[in-house]
């Protein structure tokens, strides 16, 4: 379990230091999506992606850390 924690602390951080960063909230990406008018669709994209692959963490986290 201790290893899937430090697995779990090692993603978070990895989110943090992209070159792309992950927003922290779903209204952030969606105040970008209406900022941008359509274009930079491969940020918002690859920020979509980040926003996503973190909630699919914290999920992960949430459920490891009620047990």
């Amino acid at each position: 379990m201790l290893e899937l924690k430090n697995y779990l602390e090692e993603q978070f951080k990895m989110l943090d230091r992209g070159i792309v960063a992950t927003p922290d909230s779903r209204e952030y990406l969606e105040s970008f999506a209406n900022a941008n008018g359509g274009s930079a669709d491969l940020l918002l994209m690859q920020l979509a992606m980040n926003y996503g692959y973190k909630i699919a963490l914290e999920n992960v986290e949430e459920t490891l850390n009620a047990q």
